[in-house]
C-alpha cells in the first residue's frame, strides 16, 4: 500500500480551495494507498510537516499550494527516495507550469496518482536550495516589495515591478563562471534552472530541468527606455538577444557582492537575506524524483 501525505496551506489561492482528506481520498482506492493530509499554518510550517511525513515512512509527498509551499516541501526530498507531487493552488506556479502540471485541482491530483516520474535538477546557492531560480538582481528587489505589499496578485507584482524600477540601486558584483570573473553592474543578475519564473513569463526560455546546467542571464544597470526594451524581450521570450545581455548555461557560478556583508536575494518567488557577501550556485543532478 502506497502512503501519500499531502501537505495542504490553507491559504493559497486566496484560500478559495477545498483541498480536504475526504475530497483527495475520493481520487484513490481505499485498498491501494493510505492517505493523509497535513494543513501549514505558517512560513516554514510546512518544512516541519515535510519531516514529519519522511518519519512516517511516507512514499509520497505532495505540496498543495504556492510556490513557496513547493520550496518548502522539496527542499526536505532532495536526494531521499521519495516522490514528489504537486498540486498548484498559488498565483505563480513557475515550476508547475514548466513541467505541464494542471492549474485544474482534481486533475493535479490524477497526476499525483497517474503521473511519470521525472528526476529533476536542483539548484544550490551556499547550500539552499532551489528548484525554478534565483537572483541578486532587481528581480530580488521586485520580491521583496511585493511581498511587503501583502498581495499575491499580478497586479500587485506588476506595481512593485513598476516600484522597483525607479528606485533600484545596482551594487557591484564579481562574477565568476567557465574559469573567467567578470566585474558587474547588475539590473538583472537571474540564475535559473527552469523556462518559466511564473505568470507564463520567461528569462530563460532555453533552460531544462534536466540538463544539469544553470542559466546566467545578466542585465547591466540601463536607463528606462532600455529597460522597457528588455521588457518587449522578455515577452517576445528572447532575453538573449537583448543586446547588452550576459547569457551562458553552465553547471557552477560565485557571485561576491561588494562592500556589503549583509545581501538579499530571491529564491523560487521568496525573498531572503544572510549575513554573507560570497555565494557559490551549483547544481545536484537528478536530485528531486516529482511527479508530472
Amino acid at each position: 500500500m502506497k502512503k501519500i501525505y499531502f501537505i495542504v496551506n490553507p491559504i493559497s489561492g486566496k484560500g478559495k480551495h477545498s483541498i480536504t482528506l475526504e475530497y483527495i481520498k475520493s481520487f484513490f482506492d481505499e485498498s491501494k494507498y493510505d492517505i493523509h493530509v497535513l494543513n501549514s499554518t505558517y512560513k516554514r510550517h510546512a518544512i516541519t510537516l515535510t519531516q514529519e511525513a519522511l518519519d512516517a515512512n511516507a512514499d509520497i509527498i505532495v505540496a498543495c499550494g504556492g510556490d513557496g509551499t513547493i520550496h518548502e516541501v522539496a527542499t526536505q526530498i532532495v536526494d531521499k527516495n521519495v516522490l514528489f507531487g504537486i498540486v498548484p493552488v498559488g498565483s505563480g506556479n513557475g515550476l508547475a507550469s514548466n513541467l505541464s502540471i494542471p492549474k485544474d485541482i482534481e486533475q493535479a491530483i490524477i497526476r499525483v496518482r497517474d503521473g511519470k516520474v521525472l528526476k529533476m535538477d536542483v539548484g544550490v546557492v551556499n547550500g539552499e536550495y532551489f528548484f525554478s531560480n534565483m537572483g541578486f538582481g532587481i528581480d530580488a528587489t521586485i520580491i521583496d516589495n511585493y511581498e511587503k505589499s501583502g498581495k499575491r496578485k499580478l497586479g500587485a507584482y506588476i506595481k512593485a515591478a513598476l516600484n522597483s524600477a525607479q528606485h533600484y540601486t545596482a551594487k557591484k558584483m564579481y562574477v565568476t563562471y567557465k574559469g573567467q570573473t567578470k566585474e558587474v553592474n547588475p539590473l538583472l543578475l537571474f540564475i535559473s534552472n527552469s523556462n518559466e519564473m511564473g505568470y507564463n513569463m520567461s528569462l530563460t526560455p532555453k533552460a531544462s530541468l534536466t540538463d544539469g546546467l544553470l542559466d546566467y542571464l545578466m542585465v547591466p544597470k540601463i536607463n528606462i527606455f532600455k529597460q522597457l526594451t528588455f521588457g518587449l524581450y522578455v515577452l517576445l521570450k528572447k532575453t538573449e538577444k537583448f543586446r547588452k545581455t550576459d547569457y551562458v548555461q553552465t553547471d557552477h557560478i560565485t557571485v561576491e557582492i561588494v562592500g556589503e556583508q549583509k545581501n538579499g536575494f530571491q529564491m523560487d518567488g521568496e525573498y531572503y537575506e544572510y549575513d554573507t557577501n560570497k555565494f557559490e550556485i551549483k547544481m545536484v543532478k537528478g536530485g528531486l524524483q516529482v511527479l508530472y
